[in-house]
C-alpha cells in the first residue's frame, strides 16, 4: 500500500496520526508534507475534515458536502481508547426505540462535545469504580464494522450503564422501550457488572427492571435476591426531578417515577 488512495480505501475515517504513520512507511514523512497532502485532498473533495486531526474519506464521485459519514466510525476514532456505549450501543445493534443524533463514547480522556453536521459526539469518562479495579473493558467487545474494528459495550453492560446514566440514554421511556427490544440477556453477567459498578441505586434499579421483566428474561428469584442484598440502606430517588410523581418501592428501597412503575407510555401508544 504505497499510494494515498490505497490508504483512503482501507481507512474510511482516520486520524492525522494514522496518516502520518502511513507516510513514514512510504518515506514521505514531515508535518508540512502531511498537512499539505491532507489540505489538498480536502480541497479536492476527497476528504471531509470532521475536526482537527480527524478526517473522513468521500466515496469517488460523491459530493463532500452531502456525503453521509458513518457516525460509528467517527465515534471509534474520536479518542484512542474509545468505547461506544449507552444508548449509542443499542442504536448500533439496531435495538434503540428512537433515532438518535447523540453518540456517546467512553474514554479515559476528557473532551468537549464534538458537533458534526446534525450529530453530536460526547466523550464521557469511564466510571471511577471501574478504573479503580482496572475493569474498564468489562462487557466490552470488538466488532468489525465496514472494515474497521470498533469497541462497543455488549447488551449486558449496556443495560446497566443505561440505567446508571439515563441522561446519556434518552430518558426513561426510551430506555425501557429500547431495552425491551433485546430478546436475551445473560442475567448472571448483568448482575456481575451491576455489582462491579458499585452504585447501590443502580443495582436496585437493575433489580427492579429485571423483576418487571422476570418472565420474558427468565430471571430467577435467586438473581433478584442477590441484587436485593445490595440495595440502598436508605430510600433513594431514581429521578429527583420527578419527586412529586414518584412512589416508594419497599423491596428495592427506591422512590421510582410513576411513569416507570406503570409504563404509562404504553397506554398512550
Amino acid at each position: 500500500m504505497d499510494k494515498p488512495k490505497d490508504f483512503f480505501k482501507q481507512n474510511p475515517v482516520f486520524t492525522s496520526q494514522e496518516y502520518a504513520q502511513f507516510l513514514e512507511k512510504g518515506a514521505r514523512a514531515g508535518d508540512r508534507t502531511q498537512e499539505a497532502l491532507l489540505s489538498y485532498h480536502v480541497k479536492a473533495g476527497n476528504l471531509i475534515r470532521i475536526r482537527r486531526g480527524l478526517y473522513a474519506v468521500v466515496t469517488p464521485g460523491a459530493s463532500s458536502e452531502s456525503y453521509m459519514v458513518d457516525p460509528y466510525l467517527i465515534a471509534a476514532k474520536l479518542v484512542n481508547d474509545a468505547v461506544i456505549g449507552y444508548h449509542s450501543a443499542l442504536a448500533f445493534y439496531g435495538k434503540s426505540y428512537s433515532i438518535t443524533h447523540q453518540f456517546c463514547v467512553l474514554s479515559h480522556a476528557r473532551s468537549v462535545n464534538i458537533p458534526f453536521r446534525e450529530d453530536v459526539f460526547r466523550v464521557v469518562l469511564f466510571p471511577k469504580s471501574l478504573c479503580e479495579k482496572s475493569e474498564e473493558m468489562f462487557g466490552v467487545k470488538t466488532v468489525l464494522h465496514r472494515g474497521c474494528q470498533l469497541r462497543i459495550t455488549g447488551f449486558e453492560r449496556t443495560l446497566v450503564d443505561m440505567l446508571d446514566r439515563p441522561d446519556l440514554s434518552g430518558g426513561w421511556e426510551e430506555i425501557w422501550r429500547s431495552l425491551e427490544s433485546v430478546e436475551y440477556f445473560d442475567v448472571d453477567k448483568v448482575i456481575e457488572y451491576a455489582i462491579l459498578l458499585g452504585n447501590v441505586t443502580t443495582i436496585a434499579l437493575v433489580g427492579f427492571y429485571l423483576e418487571q421483566h422476570q418472565k420474558e428474561l427468565r430471571v430467577k428469584d435467586d438473581h433478584l435476591a442477590i441484587l436485593e442484598a445490595h440495595r440502598p440502606k436508605q430510600p433513594h430517588y431514581i429521578d429527583k426531578l420527578q419527586k412529586s410523581s414518584s412512589k416508594f418501592n419497599s423491596r428495592w428501597n427506591l422512590i421510582i417515577p410513576i411513569e416507570i412503575i406503570e409504563q404509562s407510555w404504553k397506554k398512550e401508544s
